[in-house]
């Protein structure tokens, strides 16, 4: 049995909140008992406090979770402007090529190290032009980045900032990077061609100048703390003037043949019946979201009807999305 000083300890502990001690002493009590040959008794001790030490960790992170994303819920008319998340994902939850993991690698390096940057007068990459097909992981790019550094994610919601009255789309950009200064957090811009499309455009009016000159202008003079991410299908339409405001431009390409076979390994991690290096060819010219697409509809086929997932399984699966995208096209 626990000492009498023990038991005070516990209590004390307890009543202060103190629950690093109150798993300490408690640690004793079992380390005690089995000294005494209670060896039973102590390992069961030792299971309720590993198992009160779990729980407690994920109360934890749950509480400061929602507590991170409470302080950044938009409020006031930036409120439509933007949803905000706080995502779990890290880099290594991605499959990327290896530029694009060393450019990643980076940024967060020297996110992690901001102090010593800032020493030396200097400035961690915080704004991002994220280029590429679609599916190809920009948006989980913007997620990622949060995740790594317990950011919110913000992502910008066009059919709310675009608007066709003169002036107002400008008026509500002011509003999303006064936030930006305000609220630290992974700001995602997606299909930014709307935003960032080419002064001399043929199919060019007077407003989007207007939008393209204001976007400009404030991401040029923001010095927040926040990551601005834009993301686009299409770098063609980009106005050149947009690159040098930007810390980096990152290029994502279509899966090359050793990240699909690690998207469907990762995907189809069950399937033990199927030849990995004969099915990946299907897959060529696909994105990764197609790609995860294809393997949950594997994956649901095979759960149905019972069936092993094998390559005759996998190239009708193939086949009818294939079948699917050209009828829809």
């Amino acid at each position: 049995m626990a000492s009498a000083e023990q038991l005070k300890a516990l209590l004390k502990s307890h009543m202060d909140g103190d629950d690093a001690h109150f798993y300490s002493v408690a640690m004793q009590v079992a380390a005690r008992e089995a000294k005494m040959g209670h060896g039973k008794l102590a390992l069961e001790l030792k299971k309720i406090i590993d198992n009160a030490k779990k729980k407690s960790s994920i109360d934890n992170t749950i509480e400061k979770n929602k507590a991170v994303i409470h302080i950044a819920q938009p409020r006031g008319e930036v409120a439509n402007l933007l949803e905000v998340s706080f995502p779990i994902l890290k880099i290594n939850d991605m499959i990327l090529t290896p530029p694009v993991a060393r450019q990643l690698d980076r940024i967060i390096l020297e996110q992690r190290n901001v102090h010593k940057i800032k020493n030396h007068g200097l400035h961690p990459r915080r704004k991002l032009l994220l280029v590429g097909p679609p599916g190809a992981g920009k948006t989980m790019t913007a997620s990622m980045l949060a995740g790594e550094l317990g950011l919110p994610l913000f992502i910008v919601r066009l059919d709310a900032l675009i608007t066709r009255f003169m002036g107002e789309t400008s008026a509500k950009l002011r509003q999303i990077f006064d936030a930006i200064r305000d609220t630290r957090g992974v700001y995602f811009f997606d299909e930014f061609d709307a935003i960032g499309s080419q002064r001399g455009m043929d199919n060019e009016v007077g407003e989007q100048r207007r939008i393209l000159n204001t976007f400009l202008q404030l991401l040029e003079r923001d010095d927040s703390d926040s990551f601005i991410i834009a993301a686009t299908n299409s770098i063609e339409s980009i106005d050149k003037a947009m690159f040098r405001r930007f810390d980096d431009v990152i290029e994502y390409k279509l899966p090359d043949r050793e990240q699909r076979l690690a998207l469907l390994r990762e995907y189809l991690y069950t399937a033990k019946d199927l030849d990995f290096s004969s099915a990946e060819p299907l897959f060529d010219g696909m994105s990764h979201a197609e790609i995860k697409m294809v393997c949950s509809d594997i994956f649901k086929e095979s759960l149905l009807n019972d069936r092993k997932i094998d390559l005759p399984l996998v190239q009708t699966i193939v086949n009818m999305r294939q079948q699917l995208n050209r009828q829809t096209s």
